[in-house]
């Protein structure tokens, strides 16, 4: 059979889940590319993945591409296509034409070119021209011209995919399907299902959710209900090879139905309840989901049923207006997670990320996903005590006179590293610093104070391996932040808890939440715009308070580059320190206007200090003429895998090529300080022999991190001035 380059697009954030996808429906090629997946295969693999993708939109199967920069050439490419082989002049067509970043911008312009191009070919060889049928086509053309590359292809599923053929009636804002399913599949349904784990909306709406888990419960593929194919006018069609595995999947749909779990939908709207008994009957599952109209107080499930998923929707104000009463409608929802719902999972898919505090569940992870414009979060919770937390984020702290001998013990080594470290801080005007790390290795907490227009602890629980009792555990945080309150005088409005896991990739900067609350903070004459709330760390590295100084040293009257720079402190120090010029790198956008803030309140705002958004590993790949800077900064991730980047970065395996690259960027006499985190990282010092290194690593430990030594490493690297070298 004969095999054909298709491209298979997805909705934004979800290329990796239809990879996924696709490699389970036996296409081992399938590659996640930007807007989607590639591979080269069969009609049959065509085929499948019409009938069987949950998530994908289209189905394209190309047929050209080339250089399109102008309208001429758009119409000479189409032109190269002998559409004879696609449909005939009795046959009606449309085109769909994208651009981005290329001199046609217009849709309807570049549409109408590559239309006339195909309507020429068959007026000047058949002397008629087929008619154009912009609703159901008989074959459907997408031209998309990217940086002036057209790729031309056919449309072979015709119309967007997610469009099933079950809606009979939509809510005030219905999720469409693909997205719906997109949802179950990132909170885990599949799995749950085959235990005959319960799904469970209590807020179903138009009632997408419970149908898309119903079929993939079932194992029903989704497109068995379309009327409408883009492949059934096209001459290549192989309408007997399509049979086949239309009959299989109704088939599997068969046997599927039989093995379904409970399903249940719940809504205060009667009106949604009749939309989506609708729809569940379009879709030919009203023997299967139950509907209810009831409200999130008076829902009570089922006491037989089997603890599954809670999956959940609320509305959001950009769809439905705003909405004061919102905040107490995500109070109604997390009490009646914790009252009705323990051991169950919970879902929740929400364009109102900052109400899922009023939930006071903490969230064991989260993915970003897109409802048409709207950017939306997708958080994920277990119920059960241990993540039942109070509306600051944290379990309820015990009050003094709960307080154990243990909890006492921790007060007192509190009192007495605070009493230890006191003449230090006021000798060196420290205002922000480590009080303690773990110190007892019953409360395995680092508790930092940061000291401003009020006292605020940012306090990280280090994540107790499995083998610890989980009550226990939860039990002695209680203690810990009890202490902390009492000991330190503070309330709970200033104390903020986070849980450090071993991070990987970008988790270390993953936004945990949007409350978007700044505080200035002083360090050695700078300062800084701290936040505690909305990220793991709060902007400001405390363990490398003395690398910033040594980079305030050292900047004096050159030029210097932040490279991997996140919130700029580091730019801050050299520019604080006289540097003539400044260039500050990182590939997040948050990170960067965060950088350029910590700039503008130390009101330093010339021309001379430069920022870039850029993947700095890519950056770094540039060809380089001549050395331009005195002063490096290299404090790379210790990995990191975004997709913003086009490889993946592991510090220990790329620390070489990343230093040989800084160095060509470094003048005769300059200096580049490396720093890392990563505790078990070791330099390679012969494959940088080339170089003079001094490790810096004990003139940079502040003594509040003494008692954890491996916090960071560090070093400073020269050119050897009587040496030639080789950094190829």
């Amino acid at each position: 059979m004969s095999d054909y380059a298709l491209f298979v697009t997805a909705p934004l954030h979800l290329e990796s889940l239809l990879a996924e996808e696709l490699h389970a429906l036996g296409i081992e090629q399938a590659q996640e590319t930007r807007g989607g997946v590639r591979f080269r295969g069969t009609l049959e693999e065509a085929y499948r993945v019409c009938l069987w993708s949950r998530v994908a939109n289209r189905v394209l199967l190309e047929l050209a591409s080339f250089t399109a920069d102008s309208s001429e050439a758009l119409y000479r490419g189409v032109q190269q296509i002998d559409w004879r082989d696609h449909f005939g002049v009795t046959d009606t067509f449309a085109v769909q034409f994208q651009s981005s970043q290329s001199t046609i911008t217009h849709s309807q312009y570049g549409a109408l070119k590559a239309k006339d191009a195909v309507v020429d070919q068959f007026r000047d060889r058949d002397g008629e021209r087929p008619s154009i049928d912009t609703g159901w086509p008989d074959v459907r053309i997408n031209v998309y011209v990217h940086r002036n590359q057209a790729s031309i292809s056919l449309d072979l599923a015709g119309d967007s995919l997610h469009r099933r053929g079950y809606r009979r009636a939509g809510g005030a804002a219905p999720l469409k399907e693909n997205l719906a399913a997109a949802i179950l599949l990132r909170a885990g349904w599949p799995a749950i299902a085959r235990e005959q784990g319960t799904l469970l909306d209590p807020m179903c709406g138009s009632g997408t959710l419970l149908i898309e888990g119903a079929w993939i419960a079932g194992d029903i593929a989704p497109g068995l209900l379309r009327e409408y194919w883009g492949f059934s006018g096209w001459r290549q069609h192989q309408p007997a090879l399509w049979q086949t595995l239309y009959d299989e999947a109704q088939q599997r749909r068969e046997q599927g139905l039989s093995r379904l779990p409970a399903i249940h939908g719940y809504d205060i709207d009667e009106r949604a309840i009749d939309g989506a008994r609708q729809n569940v009957q379009a879709a030919d599952l009203e023997d299967t989901i139950e509907l209810h109209c009831q409200s999130l107080q008076q829902l009570q499930p089922a006491p037989d049923l089997q603890p599954g998923l809670v999956i959940v929707n609320p509305p959001y104000g950009e769809r439905l207006g705003s909405d004061s009463d919102l905040p107490l409608v995500y109070q109604q929802l997390g009490q009646l997670l914790k009252q009705q719902f323990s051991g169950w999972q919970v879902a929740l898919f929400t364009g109102n990320p900052e109400l899922t505090g009023q939930l006071q569940l903490r969230s064991l992870r989260r993915h970003s996903l897109y409802n048409g414009p709207i950017e939306c979060k997708l958080f994920h919770y277990t119920v059960d005590n241990r993540h039942d937390i109070t509306p600051r984020g944290y379990p309820r702290p015990l009050t003094p006179a709960e307080f154990t001998d243990n909890a006492r013990m921790l007060a007192n080594r509190l009192q007495k590293n605070r009493k230890q470290l006191s003449r230090w801080l006021a000798r060196e005007n420290i205002h922000c610093y480590r009080l303690y790390d773990a110190d007892m290795p019953e409360y395995a907490l680092a508790i930092d104070v940061y000291e401003g227009d009020q006292r605020r602890v940012h306090v990280q629980e280090y994540a107790p391996p499995r083998s610890v009792d989980s009550a226990r555990a939860r039990q002695r945080l209680r203690e810990a932040l009890g202490v902390i309150l009492d000991t330190l005088q503070i309330d709970e409005q200033q104390l903020f808890f986070k849980v450090r896991q071993r991070q990987k990739g970008t988790a270390q900067y993953e936004k945990l939440a949007e409350q978007r609350h700044f505080h200035p903070v002083t360090e050695d004459g700078c300062r800084f715009w701290v936040n505690f709330e909305d990220y793991l760390d709060t902007g400001l590295f405390l363990d490398h308070r003395l690398v910033r100084a040594r980079l305030g040293e050292l900047a004096t009257g050159g030029d210097f580059l932040n490279l991997f720079a996140y919130t700029g402190t580091a730019t801050v120090y050299a520019a604080h320190g006289g540097a003539r010029s400044t260039t500050t790198i990182d590939m997040s956008k948050t990170y960067l206007d965060w950088a350029r803030r910590n700039m503008q309140l130390n009101d330093l705002n010339g021309s001379e200090h430069r920022f870039i958004q850029r993947d700095c590993v890519e950056w770094l790949q540039q060809e380089v003429t001549a050395p331009q800077y005195d002063l490096i900064f290299l404090d790379p991730p210790s990995f990191s895998t975004s997709k913003r980047m086009q490889t993946n970065l592991d510090i220990q395996r790329d620390h070489v090529w990343l230093i040989r690259q800084c160095m060509k960027r470094l003048r005769k006499d300059g200096v580049l300080l490396f720093s890392t985190n990563l505790r078990n990282f070791k330099l390679d010092e012969q494959a940088l022999t080339a170089l003079d290194i001094t490790d810096i690593h004990h003139q940079t430990l502040p003594r509040d991190f003494e008692r954890n030594p491996k916090i960071h490493h560090c070093w400073e690297f020269r050119h050897r001035q009587k040496a030639v070298l080789s950094l190829k």
